[in-house]
């Protein structure tokens, strides 16, 4: 992860570029670099991907699941020049498709995604546990899964009046999600990226 000394505000951000295809995170007024991460990361983003749009499909819901494709502002302090850009998004679909002619930000005064998931590497650890827990748990973000490949756990984090209540699962240990709870899945099964 690489932070470049340029402060933008949100709105610059939107329409920054620099002529590469690096994906930025604003943290701050801060563009933080974010990396692909390594190819077990890229699995559990895939297979979370897959079994979320398996289930809205099978659940019929008016939702969709997207991979590191969507961007969520949320505040630091007393800030709004902060969006990050979650591992997985679950959205309403039509929240989604609102999207279509304008960056694929959600912004404060929009609803929140349903599900956001962070998939933690050594450099993201403080950030995936701590301060984006803490914005997406300020922003009411209803379920946060936070998956740790370095600790071999699932942490689902459960909002609760702006704050998280949390549960683990390691091994056999079948997740319980409040927004897919027919979703079977054990903790093993996703730090794996396959059934």
């Amino acid at each position: 992860m690489t932070t470049t000394a340029q402060k933008l505000t949100f709105e610059e951000y939107l329409v920054y570029r620099d002529g590469t295809d690096t994906r930025y995170e604003l943290v701050d007024g801060e563009l933080v670099c974010t990396s692909l991460g390594t190819g077990k990361h890229g699995a559990i983003i895939e297979f979370l991907n897959d079994e979320f749009r398996d289930e809205i499909k099978r659940q019929q819901l008016p939702w969709t699941s997207k991979p590191m494709m969507v961007g969520v502002r949320s505040p630091r302090g007393r800030r709004w020049d902060t969006s990050r850009i979650p591992d997985v998004t679950v959205l309403a679909l039509a929240q989604w498709e609102a999207m279509a002619n304008r960056e694929a930000v959600i912004d404060f005064n929009e609803p929140p995604p349903l599900l956001v998931v962070e998939v933690v590497s050594p450099s993201t650890k403080t950030d995936d546990y701590r301060s984006k827990r803490s914005e997406y748990g300020v922003l009411e973000i209803p379920e946060y899964w936070i998956v740790d490949p370095l600790e071999n756990k699932v942490t689902i984090c459960v909002v609760e009046h702006q704050f998280y209540d949390s549960s683990e699962y390691w091994g056999n240990d079948l997740v319980q999600s409040p927004t897919f709870p027919s979703l079977s899945l054990t903790a093993t099964e996703i730090l794996m990226g396959k059934r």
